[in-house]
């Protein structure tokens, strides 16, 4: 049996596996609150896993391992390090309870909910409803892009191959979310965060092995110099050959799912404060092994692939358009070269497990926040009946957006997920963060922030990544700069969001009117509650 058949063989049975829990939970979601939030009443396993296979998708394993490996070398497993413990563990103590107390007290079954319930606002909501849907879809294309990238070089797809892998993709995240909800998504969670443990561990092993074990490999990693753009004895040093452009990353990814309402509505379903810090550790321990071994392998990505056609290294050609590499061929370079044939069918499903995760979890986000949101608001006598089928529509329309985003490749990856996240995270962490512990926090202040995450972010896009000819001249003069920080880069942008988020709301707070006394207190009511 030859490899593409044995991947296809594991693919069926992932696939009929995944479908069949979709069939299973279907009848145990019976109200618009089980679609959304699995009746509340989630554990602290299925909890974990699903926070953490929501995190990590195709987007970190295939796009953002392959360029900042090799960028950073193997100092980009410090980015798994922060999002195991600012992006898993810190969350879950500092936020995780009060959310659940907080939005179940209010009857928030979303983040814009949350908004108009903590502040008063009911155009708040209107607003961040529609942020959530418009910034979810390119980070949804994202995933979907990574997806098309392996599966390309699985089965030789060709130039054009990658588009009906998309839409497969597009069709069976949809098939057991619309069937099952949240308690679809939960559970397939769990079955696809075992099947990330285990191919992840592999295939670092595998890849450290293929460079004659850890020491020769990083040896050789130390090796690359100028030929490889980088300083000698960096790639393979502790903090690499750009530690502050690395930061920039680490708080793009760490800090960011504070503010996402894809990562903070888990909170919103867990069953109770037991299960938190259970979960807690579950999911950390889960981005270790996850994220910092995604980072880790990506960091001899320079091992196996090079600029140089041709070279006689042995390495996989990398092809660059306008100048730079496509990073996000690196990975799937790597593991052609780096794992025996019978093992890719592994790989398959390891990352299709951690995308299908995250796009059920961004589309049911997404559907779930324009039907309660922006439609029951405006329609009289809108049941749950009619609610479900709601999002089940809007699952469709989301998923088709992102599939026609996702079918250009003119965006990488990283930079899809980039303008996504410091977009959200940017418009939503100090106004969500900030409402949970300080009564004072305005709805000016939310305003604010909404304003300069998203401005900050589109401006950033518009200038530097659109390619539009009448900003050339401020893209030269920015690269004339010679600053140290990467001022074009999207993720610096975003990071720079989400710190500004979090200082804007409590200056302008400390400027403006609170909410109305009553609505405050009615809030934070629920938290001095739980102490007696």
């Amino acid at each position: 049996m030859d490899s593409k058949t044995a991947t296809l063989i594991i693919l069926v049975i992932y696939v009929a596996t995944m479908v069949g829990i979709g069939f299973y939970t279907s009848r145990k979601t019976k109200s618009a609150e089980d679609f959304m939030l699995g009746g509340r009443s989630v554990g602290s396993w299925l909890t974990a896993f699903s926070y953490g296979t929501t995190y990590f998708s195709a987007v970190v394993f295939i796009g953002y391992a392959g360029q900042f490996g090799w960028m950073y070398g193997v100092s980009a497993a410090w980015v798994g390090v922060g999002n195991a413990i600012i992006g898993s563990l810190i969350p879950f103590f500092l936020i995780g309870r009060r959310t659940r107390l907080m939005s179940n007290h209010l009857g928030a079954k979303t983040m814009p909910d949350y908004f108009e319930q903590r502040f008063g606002s009911k155009n708040l909501k209107t607003v961040a409803a529609v942020i959530v849907f418009v910034f979810l879809i390119p980070y949804t294309a994202s995933v979907y892009n990574g997806l098309s990238r392996l599966f390309g070089m699985v089965f030789d797809l060709g130039e054009n191959g990658g588009i009906y892998i998309i839409i497969a993709m597009a069709l069976l995240s949809a098939a057991y979310v619309i069937l099952g909800g949240y308690k679809a998504t939960a559970l397939n969670d769990f079955f696809q965060g075992i099947i990330m443990l285990i191919g992840i561990a592999t295939v670092v092993i595998l890849t450290v092995n293929e460079k004659n074990g850890l020491t020769e490999a990083i040896k050789a990693l130390n090796e690359i110099g100028v030929e490889g753009g980088v300083e000698k004895n960096t790639l393979g040093s502790l903090f690499g050959p750009d530690p502050l452009n690395l930061l920039g990353v680490v708080i793009l990814t760490s800090l960011g799912t504070w503010g996402l309402p894809q990562m903070v509505q888990k909170f919103y379903a867990i069953k109770d404060e037991g299960a938190i810090k259970k979960g807690a550790v579950i999911s950390t321990l889960f981005a270790f092994v996850v994220a910092g071994g995604s980072y880790f392998m990506g960091g001899f990505v320079r091992l196996y692939c090079t600029l140089k056609e041709g070279d006689g290294s042995g390495r996989t050609f990398i092809e660059t358009v306008n100048g730079k590499p496509v990073y996000d061929t690196m990975v799937p370079a790597l593991l052609d070269t780096a794992l025996p044939n019978i093992l890719i069918g592994l790989v398959v499903v390891l990352v299709l497990s951690a995308s299908l995760s995250t796009l059920s979890s961004l589309v049911l986000t997404s559907s779930s926040t324009l039907t309660n949101d922006l439609i029951k608001p405006r329609v009289k006598n809108f049941d749950d009946k009619k609610q479900m089928i709601s999002m089940r529509i809007f699952i469709v329309v989301f998923l088709v957006i992102s599939v026609i985003i996702a079918s250009n490749k003119n965006a990488s990856i990283s930079t899809l997920m980039s303008y996504s996240w410091g977009a959200l995270s940017g418009a939503f962490l100090g106004p969500f963060l900030y409402g949970l512990f300080m009564k004072k926090a305005s709805k000016a202040a939310c305003c604010a922030s909404f304003i300069t995450g998203i401005g900050i972010s589109v401006t950033h896009m518009v200038l530097f990544s659109l390619n539009i000819e009448a900003f050339s001249g401020i893209k030269d003069a920015v690269i004339k700069l010679d600053c140290p920080l990467n001022l074009l880069s999207p993720i610096n942008a975003g990071a720079f969001a989400m710190i500004v988020s979090l200082i804007i709301v409590p200056v302008v707070s400390a400027f403006t009117k609170a909410p109305d006394k009553k609505i405050v207190d009615n809030a934070f009511s629920c938290l001095s509650a739980s102490k007696k």
